[in-house]
């Protein structure tokens, strides 16, 4: 454990030299030991934006925003673990035992951090691209949002990846491993860099997920919205987000901090406040009745609060936290029901 601890921050101490030489404004929370504690510090980096913009013409397969959805399933942070998702996905009624989509015209949401503590990212990524495609031809749709662990390894914070998870991205097709600043990294860690880096294969996939996403009188988000956020426009936010993983862009500053949208905690763990009054304001400013996030892990289940417009849907299902895979419905005329599987 001491020798995996000292690599781990050899290697964010290599991560931050190369984030420096691409003009990336770094703090020390980016170069910390690995810990075993949930991560609490949001990295604050702005990613020098490529000159060709090409890419940021293309629009998501997914609107941020979809209405007259009948039936809509969330599931929270996944960490890695293929075998934990589709144990909820299963329970949903949205995949068969040979995992393909028989959800119909179900709208999936998951809520982001699919990405570190686990070893199966890369499978888990692909899976879900293809499981969207299978909803849209049935009518239905798979939204993503996307969670702080997103938004670090396309910084290059890679403080939270196992070394299966680094090891999981070296088959990956058209990686740039001759970029001359991977060669101050690690070998183990220069194809995920390179996959993950502003307009590498996997931060374009991820650029097609939604920081917010709202789907009929319900706002989905990793960490939470506060009314700032709803000021500043979530669509305007969700481009900019999508353009900076393309690498056209500069990190926003709206996601930078620890009220960020992927990083807040008020809902999820208030440090003595009652988060209720601002989450009235946001759900008002947005026209909604309800907000889901995940983020922090609640290891007795899905749980709400505030009169039942927050939802707390992050169960650690990961091996990583060990809690039992869950997912919650939420039907048009507003009724909810937690899915799990059968013991």
């Amino acid at each position: 454990m001491i020798t995996r601890t000292l690599n781990l921050s050899l290697l964010a101490g290599m991560l931050l030299l190369v984030a420096c030489d691409r003009g990336e404004k770094s703090t020390e929370s980016t170069v910390v030991k690995q810990t075993e504690v949930a991560d609490t510090k949001a990295p604050q980096q702005e990613v020098a934006p490529k000159k060709d913009a090409a890419k940021s013409t293309t629009t998501p397969p997914v609107d941020y925003k979809l209405d007259d959805i009948a039936r809509v399933v969330a599931v929270g942070d996944v960490h890695g673990d293929f075998d934990a998702l589709k144990t909820a996905l299963y329970a949903a009624q949205l995949i068969d035992s040979e995992n393909r989509w028989i959800g119909q015209k179900t709208v999936l949401v998951q809520t982001g951090d699919l990405l570190d503590r686990g070893d199966d990212e890369q499978e888990i990524i692909d899976f879900l691209d293809q499981l969207g495609k299978e909803a849209r031809a049935q009518g239905g749709n798979v939204l993503e949002i996307v969670g702080n662990h997103e938004a670090m390894n396309v910084q290059g914070d890679l403080r939270y990846v196992t070394p299966g998870g680094f090891k999981d991205f070296e088959d990956v097709e058209g990686l740039d491993l001759s970029d001359p600043r991977l060669a101050r990294v690690p070998e183990q860690a220069r194809a995920r860099l390179a996959a993950f880096h502003p307009g590498g294969p996997y931060a374009n996939k991820l650029a097609d997920h939604h920081t917010i996403g709202i789907v009929n009188d319900s706002v989905f988000v990793h960490g939470g919205v506060l009314p700032e956020h709803v000021e500043y426009g979530v669509d305007k936010l969700n481009r900019e987000v999508r353009a900076w993983m393309l690498g056209d862009n500069a990190y926003p500053v709206m996601m930078q901090g620890q009220q960020a949208p992927v990083w807040t905690r008020y809902y999820s763990a208030p440090k003595g406040q009652n988060p209720c009054p601002v989450l009235q304001d946001t759900l008002d400013k947005l026209k909604v009745k309800r907000m889901i996030v995940g983020h922090t892990p609640q290891m007795d289940g899905v749980r709400s609060a505030c009169d039942g417009k927050l939802w707390l849907i992050d169960v650690g299902m990961a091996k990583h936290y060990g809690g039992k895979p869950a997912a919650l419905e939420i039907l048009k005329d507003g009724s909810t029901r937690v899915m799990e599987p059968a013991d």
